[in-house]
């Protein structure tokens, strides 16, 4: 099997998808429809630690990586997640080469991290602690998300860090920081994003962007951009867009 990491490095294309919702058959769903990786919100979610748990063992039963968007960049939770068998992690807010590299050794055990060595479900409770080691060295996975403009700013620094898989521009976030939240035309929040793709393609670096609306031609787009971390879209937004517009239909022809 192919690990995500490897195809990360390669820089090949992968197409992701988000789980917000605590129901692990929705996590199975979204597991069986033919995304590369999934990722897991606990940053914006509602979801428990036990409902964490029951979504990244159904994920990873159905072979597909599953990442975890941590509520901060905090060590304790990040490990957390890891060592309940989470592939990886994104970080939110990494403005600095200090921020990259707290996040990379959250999820590295010693040497090249300072990780806590535990046993749980992703040491398969004690039986597999020396793969897992192996794993965790080889194959683990960092992305960290460039949301504010003092990480655009540092972007080459953040670059720089030993560890670091690739970043995640937010949209959201890095928009508000300079003022004009959602405003992603203004030419402020375009110069910044224009940074982000310029250092990225002058450095070879794996870029990623989150499609919020499940729009194909933003997935399309994005990707004639050089964008080859790409999530798109989310269980809740699937679910409410298919509603409205086969309701939609339904209503149009029976006018």
């Amino acid at each position: 099997m192919t690990h995500l990491k490897d195809k990360l490095t390669r820089r090949e294309l992968t197409i992701g998808s988000w789980i917000t919702f605590g129901d692990a058959a929705v996590a199975e769903i979204m597991a069986r429809s033919g995304f590369d990786w999934l990722t897991l919100d606990m940053e914006h979610g509602s979801l428990s630690a036990d409902q964490a748990q029951q979504i990244i063992r159904t994920v990873d039963l159905c072979g597909i990586p599953l990442l975890v968007r941590v509520m901060e960049n905090n060590p304790e939770l990040i490990k957390k997640y890891m060592d309940m068998g989470a592939c990886g992690v994104l970080v939110p807010l990494v403005n600095s080469k200090s921020d990259a590299e707290r996040a990379v050794n959250a999820v590295k055990y010693p040497p090249q991290g300072t990780r806590g060595v535990g046993l749980a479900r992703a040491q398969h409770y004690s039986m597999d602690l020396d793969s897992y080691l192996k794993w965790n060295q080889e194959k683990s996975v960092v992305i960290v998300q460039i949301e504010h403009i003092k990480a655009v700013e540092n972007i080459e620094a953040i670059m720089g860090v030993e560890g670091v898989d690739g970043m995640m521009i937010g949209l959201y976030d890095l928009s508000g920081s300079l003022g004009y939240p959602g405003r992603f035309d203004h030419p402020a929040v375009r110069e910044a994003i224009d940074e982000i793709y310029s250092k990225s393609k002058i450095n070879n670096y794996l870029i990623g962007q989150h499609i919020v609306k499940p729009d194909p031609q933003g997935v399309l787009d994005a990707v004639d951009r050089g964008v080859r971390f790409l999530g798109f879209s989310d269980d809740f937004l699937f679910l409410g867009e298919y509603c409205r517009q086969q309701l939609g239909e339904i209503k149009k022809r029976l006018e």
